[in-house]
């Protein structure tokens, strides 16, 4: 899966995550949304970030999420064809859960350097300045990495969010 360029289908897929995004934030839940879609174009797993506590965990991003349904779902071979897209370039617990569900190919929106330009210091989404690309490439799998893309629509879910 050697594709770095967004297709047709990946900027359906990816404004899918944006949608997620904002129904995360009408949730009261932090704004990020993912979804994993096979091979054939099926989505097989959306996820909301459920970070937020009482209900949900600080693990709980929606990218750990996604991973954790689709491997109870799909094979290692079948999760090594699929794409995850998010709202946001996944942070590196994110980067971590993709590479060990074995998910091939990763789109996202929102950087994790533009997000920070919305969470400043915010104590609930301290941001790590570590690229995805940068810890799969540490990895022994190679995981296609598209994005950031559509970063204006991305960033909409965290207008006034973080200092609310």
């Amino acid at each position: 899966m050697a594709n770095t360029l967004a297709t047709d289908r990946d900027l359906i897929y990816l404004r899918k995550t944006l949608e997620l995004a904002s129904e995360a934030r009408s949730c009261g839940r932090h704004p990020f949304g993912a979804l994993i879609v096979d091979e054939a174009g099926e989505i097989v797993v959306t996820a909301l970030n459920n970070s937020v506590p009482p209900e949900g965990e600080p693990t709980q991003h929606a990218e750990l999420v996604a991973c954790a349904k689709a491997a109870q779902r799909l094979s290692a071979q079948e999760l090594e064809r699929c794409t995850l897209y998010s709202s946001a370039e996944p942070c590196a617990m994110c980067a971590g859960a993709i590479y060990w569900s074995g998910v091939g190919r990763v789109v996202y929106g929102l950087s994790e350097v533009k997000l920070r330009t919305f969470t400043g210091s915010h104590p609930e989404n301290p941001t790590l300045d570590m690229p995805c690309r940068t810890i799969f490439a540490s990895g022994q799998k190679t995981i296609a990495v598209v994005g950031p893309i559509l970063e204006d629509e991305a960033s909409i879910a965290h207008l006034d969010f973080w200092n609310a």
